[in-house]
């Protein structure tokens, strides 16, 4: 009955909001149609009421109609919000959006959108479950329990949305925020962030305290202020104009006369992805898949995380190319990169990233798992958000945090083969997030007056090489004592252990060499077998799981 109350009073109140808007705008002021817009959901509202009520699809009813009604029910109930809200955004001055001419924003908002809707729906049907069959003791053992109410047992896909969404919103408000570099936006950004995260938190306490009907209410008002966040951002990053990211701080660089075609063309696509880059990461994601299983996993599952695996990495270095190309410009090693000249346009790379992390997702969750495609995700947005947007302008320590990108890998091999995630796992990332340092750092030397030149915070331009080679030291010790980590669980023998005794000692070897003479050579020798260290580790570690498995 409140909830029939309620929707009376909001109908009361949209009808005096409409006749308010028709009185202080002109004819053609996007206030008028979302007030319509508002107008009309509201009937659309109460049809949906009078439908549950008339056919008696309330209280115990179980049916999947039911369910099906209560998931339109969400999405119209999102609409009504957003129209609110716009109009709200409108009368207090905002500037009037205008989707022509908007490129990929439009698309990275429909996403977003699109997402949360579908969050909503799958958080209905979970509330639904949790209804029928209340106290449930065990939410992710429901899915693997025939006997359990089919709506309960759909209960867990809630979450896993949720994460999945809420990993694609921090990267489409992160993107929106860069290709519209306005103040306002940018508040608009941090918003929608603080919502996000304060929603995640909310969640995440609900299903500690398993859902009592108070947690709940407060999981929807915050679900429905994210989805007003989201709407903030699209009207504001609507209205401040076109100022992509071809006219940003990049100086205009010389663009080739013709247009590329052929194999012009499509290798400047694959050098969107930087595949010498690429190479490393997916060795570690292939040898942690075989390690995992312990056998060969499968044709299909291996061919299908090695080109996901590839995908997703490629499109956090093409979206990475797209950010940093002001940067780029500026230096020698990346001045001809395809954002740079602009032989393929920034929103052409943008859409090509988009098609990459599609099929990436989808191959990895075919022929892995839902977890592995999680995870491939996890590393992109780490990569593009923490790293790239956050971090590598800001500080010197940029590449300790935001190397933890590239030790995602392995987490997508492991999770691919088994769907989980155990200790064993977690150490073969610890290794390779306290082993960028030292390979990357050896780098930065060699690339100091590049970066200098770039004006990127890098280690050696900060600090000197004297001080870079002492961190590349402390976190020398802390590699070498991670790598015996694995052999603290099962299932680890002694061919993992005398490879990393002998790969051990020669990379402590190599950092010596560059401590008693600090320059290129021997910083290029250390960078360069740091690669040949970590790709020699994880393959005499998946020969050992072979072995002792």
């Amino acid at each position: 009955m409140s909830h029939r109350l309620s929707t009376g009073l909001l109908g009361i109140l949209v009808v005096a909001m409409l006749i308010l808007t028709y009185r202080h705008f002109e004819a053609k002021h996007p206030a008028r149609k979302f007030a319509l817009l508002s107008f009309g959901m509201v009937i659309f509202e109460g049809l949906i009421g009078a439908v549950l009520v008339r056919y008696k699809i309330v209280v115990n009813d179980d049916s999947a109609l039911r369910a099906f009604v209560m998931g339109i029910h969400v999405v119209s109930t999102y609409v009504l919000i957003g129209a609110i809200a716009a109009v709200a955004l409108l009368s207090a001055g905002a500037a009037r959006p205008s989707l022509k001419g908007q490129g990929v924003v439009t698309s990275m908002l429909a996403i977003t959108f699109v997402g949360l809707m579908m969050v909503g729906v799958t958080g209905a049907i979970s509330a639904f479950g949790h209804q029928i069959v209340p106290n449930n003791p065990d939410v992710i053992g429901n899915m693997r329990n025939p006997q359990m109410f089919w709506a309960a047992r759909l209960q867990p896909y809630h979450p896993m949305m949720s994460g999945l969404v809420g990993l694609v919103m921090v990267l489409m408000t992160g993107l929106i925020q860069h290709l519209r570099p306005h103040p306002s936006v940018k508040l608009a950004a941090r918003i929608t962030s603080g919502a996000l995260l304060l929603q995640c938190l909310v969640g995440i306490v609900n299903i500690w305290v398993k859902a009592p009907i108070p947690m709940q209410m407060l999981h929807l008002v915050m679900a429905d202020l994210n989805w007003v966040s989201v709407v903030l951002l699209a009207v504001t990053a609507c209205g401040v104009g076109i100022e992509s990211v071809e006219r940003r701080a990049a100086p205009a660089a010389a663009i080739p006369d013709g247009v590329l075609t052929g194999k012009a063309l499509v290798m400047a696509y694959v050098a969107l992805t930087k595949p010498r880059i690429i190479s490393l990461l997916l060795f570690t994601t292939m040898t942690a898949l075989i390690a995992a299983k312990g056998a060969w996993p499968g044709s299909y599952t291996f061919f299908a995380v090695l080109f996901g695996g590839y995908m997703i990495a490629g499109a956090a270095n093409a979206i990475n190319m797209v950010i940093d190309r002001d940067i780029d410009f500026r230096m020698k090693r990346t001045a001809e990169r395809p954002t740079v000249t602009q032989s393929i346009s920034s929103v052409n790379v943008l859409i090509f990233a988009g098609l990459l992390t599609l099929g990436a997702f989808g191959l990895l969750w075919s022929g892995g798992s839902l977890l592995a495609a999680a995870m491939g995700l996890s590393g992109l947005v780490f990569y593009v958000v923490i790293y790239t947007m956050l971090l590598k302008r800001r500080t010197w320590q940029n590449i300790v945090i935001g190397g933890a990108a590239g030790a995602f890998p392995p987490l997508v091999g492991w999770a691919a083969a088994t769907g989980e995630l155990p200790p064993l796992a977690l150490y073969l990332f610890g290794i390779i997030f306290v082993w960028t340092p030292v390979h990357f750092w050896a780098l930065a030397i060699l690339l100091k007056d590049d970066y200098e030149a770039a004006g990127v915070p890098m280690l050696p331009v900060v600090k000197g090489d004297q001080e870079t080679v002492k961190q590349i030291g402390v976190y020398l010790v802390a590699t070498v004592i991670t790598t015996f980590l694995p052999l603290l669980a099962p299932g680890v023998g002694a061919v993992y252990l005398v490879s990393a005794v002998v790969l051990n000692l020669l990379l402590v070897n190599s950092y010596f060499k560059l401590t008693r003479k600090i320059e290129r050579p021997t910083a290029s020798g250390l960078f360069h077998f740091s690669m040949i260290y970590l790709a020699a580790l994880f393959l005499m570690f998946a020969i050992d799981r072979v072995i002792v498995l």
